[in-house]
């Protein structure tokens, strides 16, 4: 698991690539969602069943290294910190240290208004939503922010619940509301989606992308070991640009890690 050391990536991404047009929008993008992130608490996930602990955190890790790569905006909220639940677990700390954190009495975040007014104050009409449980603190203000307009997804695998049953039925019953279920790699995946697009293809970067498929994504196991049995295909030291071909691939420079 991928949680020692971690390194949190910054590129400045939402000034320096303010201008990028990102194909697709009714796709996620960096620049036209937020993610909020909810309960991800000790007292929380003690209690989860049917959902692999280790896998959780791992999924938390990921989102929390691209959401800072990518410069999204991340609402995180507890309930009862100091009370019952405890603090946000260690990978959501160490990638956000200084982040302003929304702590509730209400099960519901969406009927907490400092947590509500801080979604809000994002901009964004499009919503990512995980949390514990998946039956109650997710799926209530899901199905509110549906209630008021929004575009809203939800990440099952950075989610859990007391039993299987209660992640599933939760599941189901934000379906049918309207929310649409993706993993933690999908979200990721669409927000990368092409590795040629003027932000991904500047070396700083299609590094430190290529740093967080090797530590977060099982497919980044064969990456680290083309990095030590090729490396002088520079493909593996950071993604091509636009402009270089399959068949130009083997002239790259690698970029030095």
């Amino acid at each position: 698991m991928a949680i020692e050391n971690n390194s949190v990536p910054n590129v400045n991404y939402r000034s320096r690539f303010a201008d990028v047009e990102y194909a697709s929008p009714e796709l996620l993008n960096p620049g036209n969602h937020a993610l909020i992130l909810i309960d991800h608490e000790g007292q929380m996930a003690f209690a989860m069943e049917g959902v692999n602990k280790t896998e959780l955190r791992n999924n938390l890790a990921l989102l929390g290294y691209y959401t800072r790569l990518y410069d999204i905006p991340v609402i995180l909220s507890t309930i009862g910190e100091r009370m019952f639940s405890g603090p946000i677990i260690k990978e959501l700390r160490d990638f956000y240290p200084d982040a302003v954190i929304y702590d509730r009495m209400s099960l519901n975040l969406w009927e907490d208004k400092p947590s509500r007014d801080a979604v809000i104050a994002t901009g964004k009409k499009k919503l990512v939503f995980a949390g514990l449980w998946t039956d109650v603190c997710l799926a209530f203000p899901v199905i509110s922010a549906l209630k008021a307009g929004y575009e809203v997804y939800f990440i099952t695998d950075a989610s859990g619940s007391v039993s299987k049953e209660a992640h599933d039925m939760a599941i189901q019953r934000m379906i049918q509301a309207g929310a649409i279920p993706m993993t933690s790699v999908t979200y990721i995946s669409e927000n990368i989606r092409d590795y040629s697009r003027q932000d991904n293809a500047t070396p700083e970067v299609a590094k430190l992308m290529h740093e967080g498929f090797i530590k977060y994504i099982s497919l980044g196991i064969g990456a680290d070991y083309a990095d030590y049995m090729v490396p002088s295909y520079g493909f593996f030291k950071g993604f091509p640009s636009a402009s270089n071909t399959l068949e130009s691939n083997e002239k790259l420079v690698p970029v030095q890690s």
